[in-house]
């Protein structure tokens, strides 16, 4: 990922920027020990945080000047002289919001950029704070019952308005005066999802890979046997340059949406889990390249929004809703404790709530594979293969000029999923990609999928988490083959616009082929077994 998201820096740096003039969760956060006021800087109008999502609004906010300087400085790894995080995962426009700072290096300055098109600068510059002063933080704490590090013994730095921060994901760029860089990530929400496209961001996902302090949920200080059971909100994010898998996973999908114009909302995770009405009316919810960690409550969201008002799901990436973890607060805030044993059997919830017990979500002791929900099941890593052609014929493809066995160079892996019938899959279901690969010694298929539901709903599947790099060039982890992110591109574009469109099951009923390719119980190995 670390050459992806340097490439990914370039580019941001290359791109011109658009000459053109411009015209919530619950309470958490902590009191702010300072209170920083924006620098002078052109305000959105309350017309158009109201109207917000609107694609009129996304296309005004994408007409203002973007600002490609801002990925000077930054790096991979992150630095650790100075480094932070916020007091919640997600604001509304003009919640305040604390942010914790640690500075080796002296007074640190905030600058606030949304990310976007933007004529291809990919970010635009809104707020600037003074000199944050309050950057001595005390050593992190460790709970040893759950290997757990956190720093919410961390004073707040500074409360950040967000007065006039149009909804979108941001980075936080923190700068000392000696030039050390490090980004915090930041979600502002719209007060209201409806007709909007919805996209993820992954926060879970990215503190169960998160090691600053020593532990994450896959690793302590000798390897897997002593990993932490619960991780912490409470600290910054040690990889993809502080802000996780933003980068590679999420971020070129978000500037394409932009670029299209489409009504975008953006939200977090822990929003679907921490609001049961989030998604009311939304037209779609787009999870991204590695949507790996659910809890229940993010788990029923989706599904509720799916079969009650025929809201359209779309997965990016392979391996999605694996991991059932819960989610408790701290003393920062609600739901920034996210707890995963990663094995029922020593969970100390089994006696009492089994259905809580953190395996996978497919393994008892109340098995609910994501194939439920998905379509796809996840099965093996790490493979590279070609992406097959298996259905030229579907409005997916429209226009792509794809033929059947038409190939799709390195774009499945390093993860894939696979439709398998003998675990719970929706029906119709129609595979438009059916792709040859060997994992661990052994054939399958790796499989793109499209099912709709009684709803309305249409519910896509990519089959691989190299989907979204799929989008990007420069990405090494296929080919620098312009036709391959011609076609990506083309489909995704395709995809997006339908989904935006409302119910695409109306539109475009799923045409079940599982027979025609042969995928059958007989024909499918279960890899994770």
């Amino acid at each position: 990922m670390a050459t992806l998201l340097f490439v990914l820096l370039l580019t941001a740096c290359a791109e011109p920027e658009n000459p053109a003039p411009g015209p919530g969760s619950s309470s958490g956060g902590g009191p702010a020990s300072a209170t920083v006021a924006p620098t002078p800087a052109p305000t959105t109008s309350d017309a158009t945080l109201a109207a917000w999502p609107s694609a009129k609004a996304v296309q005004d906010e994408n007409a203002r000047p973007g600002d490609a300087s801002w990925t000077a400085g930054v790096s991979e790894p992150p630095s650790t002289r100075v480094e932070g995080f916020t007091g919640r995962a997600s604001v509304t426009p003009g919640q305040p919001l604390a942010i914790f700072i640690r500075s080796l290096d002296g007074p640190v300055v905030v600058r606030a950029y949304r990310i976007g098109w933007y004529a291809g600068a990919g970010a635009r510059l809104v707020w600037t704070s003074p000199d944050v002063t309050q950057v001595d933080q005390p050593k992190p704490t460790f709970e040893p019952a759950t290997r757990t590090w956190s720093a919410s013994n961390w004073a707040p730095s500074a409360t950040l308005p967000t007065d006039d921060w149009p909804p979108g994901d941001y980075v936080l760029k923190l700068q000392a005066k000696i030039g050390t860089v490090n980004l915090v990530p930041l979600t502002v929400r719209p007060t209201t999802t409806r007709n909007a496209v919805v996209i993820v961001n992954e926060n879970t996902t990215w503190h169960a890979y998160n090691r600053w302090g020593g532990t994450s949920l896959y690793r302590g200080p000798t390897g897997f046997a002593d990993r932490a059971y619960a991780v912490s909100l409470d600290r910054p994010i040690d990889y993809g340059m502080g802000t996780g898998d933003y980068w590679g996973n999420e971020a070129p999908l978000g500037r394409l949406a932009e670029k299209l114009g489409l009504p975008v909302a953006y939200v977090t995770d822990t929003d679907l889990h921490a609001d049961p009405h989030l998604l009311d009316g939304a037209r779609a919810v787009i999870s991204l390249g590695h949507d790996e960690y659910y809890s229940q409550a993010m788990w029923d969201a989706l599904v509720v929004a799916r079969d009650r008002q025929g809201t359209n799901l779309a997965f990016l990436g392979a391996n999605a809703m694996y991991r059932h973890i819960r989610l408790g607060p701290t003393p920062i805030g609600p739901d920034r404790l996210e707890t995963d044993y990663k094995d029922a059997g020593i969970d100390p919830i089994l006696a009492t709530n089994p259905a809580e017990a953190t395996s996978q979500w497919r393994q008892p002791p109340v098995p609910r594979p994501e194939s439920v929900v998905t379509g796809v099941y996840y099965q093996c890593n790490p493979v590279k293969a070609d992406m097959v052609t298996a259905q030229p014929d579907s409005w997916l493809l429209a226009g792509s000029g794809l033929k059947a066995g038409d190939k799709l160079a390195s774009l499945v892996g390093s993860e894939y999923d696979q439709v398998t019938p003998s675990v719970p899959t929706p029906r119709p279901i129609e595979v438009v990609f059916h792709s040859p690969v060997t994992c661990q010694g052994h054939r399958q298929f790796s499989d793109a999928a499209y099912y709709t539901t009684a709803s309305g709903a249409g519910v896509f599947a990519s089959g691989t988490s190299s989907w979204i790099c799929g989008l990007v060039y420069e990405c090494t982890f296929h080919p620098q083959d312009q036709h391959l992110v011609d076609v990506v591109t083309a489909v995704t574009t395709t995809l997006l616009q339908a989904f935006a469109a409302g119910p695409a099951g109306k539109a475009h009923p799923a045409r079940d082929n599982l027979g025609a390719l042969n995928i059958t119980t007989a024909t499918v190995r279960d890899m994770t077994r």
